[in-house]
């Protein structure tokens, strides 16, 4: 049984799935609900996350989805991924990682399941997870020049790391010849290896600015530099693996 969403997201949801399908007819092959709210995770800071798989796209077919897009998106933050069937294979490769985590939490809304039957090779999977983690490294260097003196604006950076960080954990464990895990379960699990007190605080400090978008005064630079810590802890395992 899917884990429900919160009634607002699900009437929102339905009203931009029919307005898709009046737009896009049979060349709307299907639809898929990933990430947070795939897997029941949704957060105050989540994103609502769909992809619209099609045979063709056609700008005149589309611009019908322009109004119901805009209206979801400032209703609900939803974010639609727009692919075509013949894309599918490609996408996986390039974005192996986001495409773990999307085989991993995803929920079919209309169609059949286009990730039944995906494979990407576990070289794709580790050439994209050491660039991921690579971009995460330098993306927090630099938020923490720019942000660090500013808690409420770290509390968010915090809050943003979660995502790249899950996904890769989880990656990082299906290329350890771990059984799949939700990106959550998969970071914590790396933490534990790792043996430091200090990160489990952060991941726990990481969680708590997803769920409220703010923290309480003095957690949130130990937490950031914790999640740095993290990050290359994470990269220097993928490095190693081959």
């Amino acid at each position: 049984m899917p884990p429900s969403l919160p009634p607002d997201i699900e009437r929102h949801l339905q009203l931009f799935v029919a307005a898709a399908q009046n737009a896009f007819g049979s060349d709307l092959a299907a639809v898929v609900l990933f990430g947070s709210a795939a897997d029941g995770q949704l957060r105050a800071t989540s994103d609502v996350n769909l992809l619209l798989l099609l045979k063709h796209f056609a700008p005149a077919s589309a611009d019908a989805l322009r109004a119901p897009l805009r209206m979801a998106h400032a209703a609900i933050d939803l974010q639609v991924m727009f692919l075509l069937e013949s894309e599918l294979a490609d996408a996986a490769d390039a974005f192996a990682v986001k495409f773990s985590d999307i085989v991993a939490r995803h929920r079919v809304l209309l169609g059949s399941d286009p990730f039944a039957s995906l494979h990407t090779s576990r070289e794709a999977v580790l050439r994209r997870l050491r660039q991921v983690l690579l971009n995460q490294q330098l993306r927090m260097r630099e938020r923490y020049l720019l942000v660090s003196l500013h808690e409420e604006q770290l509390a968010a950076a915090i809050a943003d790391a979660a995502g790249p960080l899950r996904s890769a954990a989880a990656s990082l464990a299906q290329l350890d010849g771990h059984p799949p895990l939700p990106g959550k379960q998969a970071l914590e699990a790396f933490v534990d290896t790792l043996q430091d007190p200090a990160l489990h605080t952060a991941l726990q400090t990481m969680s708590a600015a997803r769920e409220t978008a703010r923290l309480a005064p003095g957690l949130a630079l130990p937490a950031f530099t914790g999640l740095m810590t993290i990050t290359e802890r994470l990269r220097d395992h993928a490095e190693q693996l081959r």
